[in-house]
């Protein structure tokens, strides 16, 4: 990766590298059909009005990035159109322990809702990947309420989806990256990528230049499985 690369972060609430903002949306994606990623969940601090994505991996939790951390957060769940978002659930945030917003290490949250989801065909949880070493297929899918342009304020009030193949020999192990002029930008920050049906990375950070595009980085979930059950088996 080139020294000339610079860091530009994905969220409206924090940035995860010092005197840079990110850049949010699903730039150059395609509207989803209404409903047909039920696990996808809009999260917003209720006074800020800065926002994220995430997903429902279980009744009461959803995963999302750490540096979406606010003190006011809710979850709206069976959103397709921000314009018309049901009743927000309030939930407690559990960032991991070893998140650093200075270099968005273990950038990985896991929010209890207070209140359970009621499962139905507009909300329904998906499942993680089974264990560390899984093989992640290269044919992913992002998606999100964010910027549709890198560069300014062009959020999408539906919710969006971009088709994306995953960049070889990213690095640190940790992550997982996808690289062009497509992908997730500001708002989009805690939403999934989707690889194979199975959730494998967390939107986290973009690097970039105006010549080649931008590098997008995902945590890597199953690096972080055992702290995610250990997580959401002590809430029990």
């Amino acid at each position: 990766m080139s020294i000339f690369w610079f860091i530009t972060t994905l969220l409206l609430l924090h940035s995860c590298t010092p005197g840079v903002g990110m850049d949010h949306g699903i730039v150059n994606g395609k509207v989803s059909i209404p409903h047909s990623r039920p696990y996808m969940v809009y999260i917003s601090d209720k006074h800020r009005r800065a926002a994220c994505g995430g997903f429902l991996i279980r009744e009461d939790f959803v995963m999302t990035a750490a540096h979406c951390k606010t003190n006011n957060l809710r979850v709206y769940l069976g959103v397709d159109d921000t314009n018309r978002l049901p009743h927000g659930i309030e939930v407690d945030a559990i960032p991991h322990s070893h998140f650093v917003y200075e270099q968005c290490h273990d950038d990985i949250m896991l929010l209890k809702l207070k209140t359970r989801a009621t499962l139905n065909e507009t909300v329904k949880t998906i499942g993680l990947p089974k264990t560390r070493g899984e093989v992640i297929p290269k044919n992913c899918m992002a998606m999100g309420w964010g910027w549709q342009k890198y560069t300014h304020t062009s959020t999408s009030r539906v919710l969006k989806e971009v088709n994306l193949t995953l960049t070889k020999n990213c690095a640190p192990p940790h992550t997982i990256c996808t690289e062009g002029g497509t992908g997730p930008s500001k708002g989009d920050s805690g939403g999934p990528l989707i690889c194979g049906n199975v959730p494998h990375g967390i939107v986290s950070y973009n690097i970039g230049n105006k010549s080649t595009g931008y590098i997008t980085m995902y945590t890597k979930i199953s690096h972080y499985l055992p702290w995610i059950h250990d997580t959401m088996r002590g809430s029990l």
